[in-house]
């Protein structure tokens, strides 16, 4: 049962322009040895039956043997006369070829990728129990040839782990996305949606190529008029681009809007006219678009109104509406994302941790079949480190879904590069031990551990109107990521990247060892200069999540605290003494967090509270390993810029150069948040470093202390988000700072921590005795709202020749509301850069020059 025999690996490698738009589907052209090993290939795409989604496999296939061999296949509707690669269900080619043996009773979108003779040829056959699953089988032979992947194996059968595989998109109707960070929506503008959906077509394409079936199109804080008559006209065109690629649509919607937009005087989901017009509604979205999935619904969560407005539970909410799904076949989506943030920081026994299972685990089995509660992977909101949501044991009757989000909100958001499959993996094998059993997370969502009738993965995308899709190019890998983890959650996640890495970079040696060890490590990476120990990310809670700033997430309502004080940090979620959230779990799992000897250390902060000067397994206090964790983590990111200009000439170059700007960025802002959590726990702790870093910056000129010339000193909140808590920014058309070096010569990295704010594009030069050696346009898209960490950021000049007595010089042109404020300047003298000659000639008398 032999498919195509295929040698070595293949190694061809493209470097032409990229922009990113193709994603993982390349089909670059194979090197000519590799095209003449898949010589054997049939020259004929046949396909038995006639539908949008087998016309798009064949079509895939055509494109993608075309793009990596240089052949065009012929398409053909006939009974082969000769070797094709023929495409159907198993019932289509069972009424085309009765003779055909093929596995029987597979699931609802496994795939058969097999050789059997038809018409007396040999054919290669992608077939399935579904029409998607010949199109998920046409992805995976085109994979496979573009990984440079042996196809002479016996009949390979592929099967979803998960019936749910859908991507939730937070896009808004007037075009702008909530936690999306690669451009405008792809679906609205202005109210409407988009005229040419060209893009959707093209995001549905890689969508089905990792196996998703559905897609919520519009923010979960959805707009009341997301359900007019005249929006699912206009929605029904999303839905008919999405179609030949085998994916359903849904929408999110509110659960006043009867009443906000509806025209009655209720929401009450109890009441039968509310039933009625959701009934109504459903039906006129289906005449529209008959396969639409089902809704998505966030009610009373962060402000939005949900049946508690009249003293109902989400049970009675979810079923109103998925009773007037049910003769159509959707679903209906009910976010478990539900809390009080309106908290008493002063109790101690408040915990935001506690609320999904206190709100849900009683209603088990009082929710509809065809409602899935969709359950955050942990307690809090998509934090860097976070425990498995004990909810996910709680619910035995009632479908669920995992929530993981692939946009960045919490992790960088997409202009730092973190690989996110590993966290996601240490969830989805969590033993939750329900009844004493191995019960993986992974098991229990799906239905398997409790035999429910279906559940799955949801995963926050938001992709945007940037060619790349994510803006970060290395982003993308989360997307892949996901798609390959909801279709089999045992997948190991180093394979997974290397997977990607040779799909979207080709299949270089170098690039191949490089890329995916760049990508495993990143999370941990990024987790050691964020937050440690279970303390989350100590970022803006109640701002942008993406600076530091552990100040925001105490003394507040929204719960994401970490109780820190001048003798010590944590929660206390133990049942002996704290909040009780450990003891949601399974017996098993509750008794190794209860107790601080046997809980996880990279979990102890969340669910102990503990003195700066507890002792880790390690010997270590907890404020020196948060302190070396930080220094650990910037130095990391640093090597990975390094890592990346290894690279150069061996991917392209387009994709070269905004990687390397990237990192350049991540390594700068890697030290801000460094420095700002350091300052902030010997602040706090009153606890020195054990190395003496915190706090002493030998390195640097504070722009303060410069001679200024129009420059003013500006206090920057919180103050450990800039280098001596002060800046300076400029409030006329030009300003500068000036000061005198005074350090030993040679060739020095020259490194400005400035400011750039979003609305404007200040411009600064770099003058080293008046010539220019740098200048630049702050033009980066941060999230900030004052000068601080969100704004931070670094220009990196290297081969700076500097001697005693020059002057530096930073000039700062403002422009609107960047004032081009800067922080310091730091100055880091090159080891090994200066030649044998000019060593000699610095090391004489008097003035050297290098």
């Amino acid at each position: 049962m032999v498919l195509v025999a295929v040698g070595t690996a293949i190694f061809a490698v493209s470097l032409s322009a990229e922009t990113g738009h193709e994603g993982w589907l390349r089909y670059e052209p194979l090197a000519p040895a590799a095209r003449e090993r898949y010589a054997s290939l049939p020259a004929v795409a046949m396909v038995a039956g006639d539908s949008p989604v087998l016309a798009s496999a064949q079509d895939e296939l055509v494109r993608g043997v075309r793009g990596m061999m240089g052949r065009t296949l012929r398409k053909s509707k006939d009974l082969p006369r000769e070797p094709a690669v023929v495409f159907g269900t198993i019932a289509s080619l069972h009424q085309i070829a009765p003779e055909v043996r093929l596995p029987a009773d597979l699931p609802d979108d496994a795939y058969v990728l097999a050789t059997r003779k038809i018409n007396g040829f040999e054919c290669l056959l992608i077939t399935g129990a579904t029409e998607r699953g010949v199109l998920y089988g046409t992805f995976a032979l085109l994979s496979r040839m573009a990984r440079g992947e042996s196809l002479a194996v016996p009949d390979v059968v592929e099967q979803p782990y998960n019936a749910i595989r859908w991507i939730d998109q937070w896009d808004n109707l007037n075009g702008t996305i909530e936690r999306g960070y690669a451009g405008p929506s792809i679906f609205f503008e202005n109210g409407h949606v988009r005229a040419d959906l060209t893009r959707v077509h093209d995001y549905a394409r890689l969508l089905a190529s990792i196996g998703i079936n559905g897609c919520n199109i519009n923010n979960v804080n959805a707009d009341l008029h997301v359900l007019d008559d005249a929006m699912i006209d206009e929605v029904a065109r999303v839905a008919d681009a999405f179609r030949p690629w085998g994916i359903r649509i849904s929408l999110a919607v509110d659960l006043s809007t009867p009443k906000e937009a509806g025209g009655l005087d209720t929401f009450d989901p109890l009441d039968p006219k509310v039933a009625a017009w959701w009934r109504d509604k459903v039906e006129t979205i289906y005449a529209r678009i008959p396969d639409f999935g089902g809704f998505t619904v966030k009610a009373d969560s962060e402000g939005r109104l949900g049946p508690s407005t009249y003293g109902r539970t989400p049970a009675d909410a979810a079923n109103v509406i998925a009773r007037a799904l049910k003769p159509h076949g959707g679903i209906v989506f009910y976010r478990a994302f539900v809390y009080n943030h309106h908290l008493d920081w002063n109790d101690l026994k408040a915990d935001r941790a506690r609320a999904a299972a206190d709100i849900f685990r009683p209603l088990d089995g009082k929710f509809d079949d065809n409602v899935v509660i969709q359950i955050k992977h942990g307690p809090i909101d998509f934090q860097v480190r976070e425990p498995a949501s004990p909810l996910f044991a709680g619910l035995r009757k009632t479908n669920e879904a995992i929530e993981l989000q692939i946009t960045q909100e919490y992790l960088g958001q997409q202009r730092h590069m973190v690989y996110i499959p590993p966290m996601w993996k240490e969830v989805l094998d969590f033993d939750m031990r329900v009844n004493g059993g191995h019960t993986p997370v992974r098991e229990i969502v799906p239905g398997r551990t409790f035999h429910r009738p279906t559940g799955g993965f949801v995963g926050v995308a938001n992709v945007g109107l940037d060619e790349n899709w994510m803006s970060h190019p290395l982003a993308m890998s989360n997307l892949y990521g996901f798609g390959r983890l909801a279709w089999r959650p045992t997948l190991k996640t180093d394979a997974i990247a290397r997977e990607w890495t040779q799909l979207t970079f080709g299949t270089d040696p170098l690039v191949d060892k490089t890329v995916p060890a760049m990508l495993m490590s990143s999370w941990p990476t990024y987790e050691s200069y964020t937050g440690v120990l279970g303390l989350q990310t100590l970022t803006a809670i109640v701002g942008s999540h993406y600076g530091p700033n552990v100040e925001t997430a105490e003394r507040n309502g929204w719960g994401q605290w970490i109780r820190a004080d001048h003798q010590g940090i944590g929660m206390d979620r133990s049942v002996a003494t704290g909040t009780g959230f450990a003891g949601q779990y399974p017996p098993d799992v509750a008794k190794m967090y209860e107790s601080v000897a046997t809980t996880p250390e990279n979990l102890i902060l969340f669910f102990h509270h503990l003195p700066y000067t507890y002792r880790l397994r390690s010997g270590k206090t907890v404020v020196q390993y948060v302190y070396d964790a930080h220094y650990d983590g910037a130095a990391r990111v640093a090597a990975y810029v390094d890592e990346w200009k290894a690279l150069e000439h061996h991917v392209d170059d387009d994709r070269y150069q905004l990687v390397l700007s990237l990192l350049q960025y991540q390594a700068g802002h890697a030290v801000v948040w460094r420095d700002a959590i350091s300052n902030w726990f010997l602040r706090m702790s009153g606890i020195a470093e054990q190395r003496g870093r915190v706090g002493h910056y030998p390195d640097r000129v504070e722009a303060e202390a410069m001679q200024l010339d129009g420059y003013s000193v500006a206090p920057v909140d919180p103050a450990e988000d800039a280098s001596g808590g002060k800046a300076v920014e400029c409030a006329r058309d030009r300003c500068t700072a000036t000061f005198k070096f005074d350090r030993a010569p040679g060739w020095y990295e020259v490194n400005v921590q400035y400011f750039d704010m979003p609305v404007g594009n200040a411009k600064f030069a770099l003058t080293v005795n008046g010539q220019q050696i740098n200048s630049w346009t702050a033009g980066l898209r941060l999230p900030a709202r004052h000068l601080g960490g969100d704004s931070s950021t670094r220009q990196w000049i290297h081969g700076v020749a500097l001697r005693p007595g020059d002057e530096i010089r930073i000039e700062g042109s403002p422009d609107r509301e960047d004032p081009a404020a800067f922080d310091y300047v730091e100055l880091k003298l090159q080891k090994g850069a200066i030649p044998a000659a000019a060593r000699r000639s610095l090391a004489g008398v008097g003035k050297k020059t290098p």
